[in-house]
């Protein structure tokens, strides 16, 4: 069945993903549970406050969102703090695992009055299940077709009215009309050091690990930009300084955190191990490119979708790579990185 669970008002859920089931519940325990304590995403968290409150005053469920973005910036976030906000409980699952209409029926018969169907990596649902939930979204009801062929009927079923929460990393993938059912969509960007600092000095708090304030910042600067990268270098940090044998006891200093990420491979530009795999097959066996994606992974081993999803967005982001229509290219920056020197080709290059 592709039923997940369901959350009551204060539970957590993981972050969608790929995170496995201990990343999942050590997210959902430095998740915030109110939209008053959501760090950055301020914009974001303003207007979703406003259609709360609407929603309670007119008493009517809140509109369908959709929340776009890279991975992990706190679309599943926003997702589950919204049920806190109304009162109300939430079923989650995920595009993949919606193969069929009939995979959809758990969920949308036991949705209450007002409660939260969240469907993370939306894009993923295959069509013949997004137009099935289309009248649920727009009528609150689902056509049933029993029989086949002139023996063939169909039964209408109201649903009681509710919230859809999508969940994406490429809204591009969305057809049209999917996307024009959602009343609000949110564009989640990536986080300032600032905020990421805040945000590891509250986790930190809360995991009872006393932190200096420039250890905090030292931690955040090499976290991508993202939270979810933020909490997972945190929980390093804190194994690191309760079961290195030379630390003594007292908070997690500046030289603590530093020495913990550079044992854990994350470099001052938050690139880690397979970050900088991935240059180094870009510059060593291709010569810096172009070249596809495809012929990367496959020598590294690796998924394609994994590269552009979760490798590549960082490294163009912070223009170590570039993409090109012949493919991706490695720019100064990262031969700068690798301590090599940048080819000339005959035929030029792009940054010539």
């Amino acid at each position: 069945m592709a039923r997940e669970r369901v959350i009551t008002p204060g539970g957590g859920s993981p972050e969608g993903g790929g995170s496995n089931e201990s990343d999942r519940q050590r997210d959902a325990a430095l998740r915030p549970k109110l939209l008053r304590e959501v760090i950055g995403q301020k914009k974001v968290a303003n207007r979703l406050q406003i259609a709360v409150n609407a929603a309670k005053k007119l008493k009517e469920p809140l509109g369908h969102i959709l929340f776009d973005g890279p991975p992990g910036l706190g679309k599943t976030t926003f997702a589950t703090v919204l049920p806190n906000e109304l009162g109300s409980s939430i079923q989650m699952t995920s595009g993949p695992a919606l193969s069929k209409p009939a995979d959809m029926l758990p969920f949308l018969t036991n949705l209450e009055y007002g409660s939260i169907l969240f469907i993370d990596e939306i894009h993923r649902m295959p069509r013949v299940v997004e137009e099935f939930i289309y009248p649920a979204m727009e009528d609150f009801r689902i056509d049933i077709v029993l029989g086949e062929g002139v023996n063939a009927r169909t039964i209408n079923m109201k649903l009681k009215p509710f919230t859809l929460i999508g969940a994406t990393t490429r809204s591009g993938m969305l057809s049209g009309p999917m996307r024009d059912r959602f009343k609000m969509q949110e564009h989640l960007d990536y986080y300032t050091i600032d905020e990421l600092a805040q945000i590891v000095s509250i986790n930190a708090k809360k995991l009872a690990l006393p932190m200096a304030p420039e250890a905090a910042v030292e931690l955040a600067q090499r976290s991508r930009g993202t939270p979810r990268v933020a909490n997972s270098r945190l929980y390093w940090v804190r194994s690191y300084h309760a079961g290195h044998p030379a630390i003594a006891d007292g908070p997690v200093t500046l030289d603590i955190s530093r020495q913990a990420l550079d044992m854990q491979e994350v470099d001052r530009d938050g690139l880690d191990k397979q970050d900088r795999r991935y240059l180094e097959t870009l510059i060593d066996v291709f010569g810096g490119g172009p070249t596809g994606v495809e012929a990367i992974a496959a020598t590294m081993n690796i998924a394609s979708d994994t590269l552009t999803d979760e490798i590549e967005p960082y490294l163009l982001r912070e223009q170590f790579i570039v993409r090109s229509p012949r493919g991706r290219i490695a720019t100064p920056r990262a031969f700068e990185l690798l301590g090599k020197s940048q080819p000339k080709p005959n035929g030029g290059s792009l940054f010539d």
